[in-house]
């Protein structure tokens, strides 16, 4: 007897934590414009990290932008004026991945108003309190792990005006390139014949003009065998929900890789997901959130 009550019990809340769970069809991860979310029979401004139930209806206005992440993990962006009934969109939905969930939960949190707040108060924390006259947005050496090949390099350049010269060498010392540029901003490719058999570089960067305007050198090193191993089947699990060139999915895969301590992976996805949504503010706080609050930005 006591058998069977446990079994109803564990039945029934099990019914009431599914419900409890399910209880939104969307998350809003991003929002651009005067957009509004109506409740009921009332209007009101729709936020970042608004659930969105099933019975809402959402209004885009014009040159706006929403990106929705499903309850099963799927995300969608809208970018069309007009009105969408939240049953509609739901029920276009297919597929789907709760593992996702773990990462866009994680991007709402970062960028919460209260996650920004604390990290103000603690602003001294975050900063490596870097001297030197240009500074490389790479993180730390215990962080300079990266998973892929492509990757981004890019400085502050409001101290010192380019053009830019950029030196990568192997970890003795010699010299594997040298790169002119006027950006403040530079794409690297790991494969490149220069770079495939090293499994790190060092990279610095200097005023043409000046080289004693220079960056300290920073660290880049390829993912040991068996880390890469665990990351490829995590990004597995999540690969085909995010597989599409959209803005909103590389935010989600920045996430992803900040939660897995792959802070370059994650500059990559963030430079991705603004040049894909250029006039979308949202990606650049985020991106620039991400540089302060792990110590590569003051």
């Amino acid at each position: 007897m006591k058998t069977k009550i446990l079994s109803v019990l564990s039945l029934l809340f099990l019914v009431v934590f599914s419900a409890a769970a399910q209880d939104y069809a969307f998350k809003v991860l991003v929002n651009k414009g005067s957009n509004e979310l109506k409740i009921g029979d009332a209007w009101q401004p729709i936020k970042t990290g608004a659930s969105l139930k099933s019975g809402d209806e959402l209004k885009l206005s014009d040159n706006s932008y929403i990106g929705l992440v499903h309850a099963t993990g799927k995300p969608i962006e809208l970018k069309q004026a007009g009105n969408y009934k939240v049953a509609d969109l739901a029920a276009k939905i297919s597929g789907g991945s709760n593992v996702l969930s773990k990462y866009t939960d994680f991007i709402l949190s970062s960028n919460s108003a209260e996650a920004k707040k604390n990290r103000l108060s603690a602003t001294g924390a975050v900063h490596r309190g870097e001297a030197a006259p240009i500074q490389i947005m790479l993180p730390e050496n215990q962080h300079a792990d990266v998973y892929n090949n492509a990757i981004v390099i890019s400085w502050d350049a409001n101290k010192v005006e380019g053009p830019y010269v950029v030196v990568i060498n192997n970890m003795f010392g010699e010299e594997l390139s040298k790169i002119e540029t006027p950006e403040s901003l530079l794409h690297i490719d790991l494969s490149d014949a220069k770079y495939a058999s090293e499994n790190a570089i060092l990279v610095q960067v200097s005023a043409k003009a000046d080289p004693n305007k220079k960056s300290a050198e920073r660290l880049i090193k390829r993912l040991a065998p068996a880390q890469r191993e665990k990351i490829k089947v995590s990004l597995g699990q999540i690969q085909g929900e995010v597989a599409e060139q959209t803005a909103l999915n590389k935010f989600i895969l920045a996430g992803f890789y900040e939660e897995n301590h792959l802070y370059i992976d994650a500059v990559a996805a963030y430079e991705d997901a603004i040049k894909l949504a250029p006039d979308v503010a949202s990606y650049k706080e985020a991106y620039d959130d991400f540089l302060i609050r792990n110590g590569m930005k003051r």
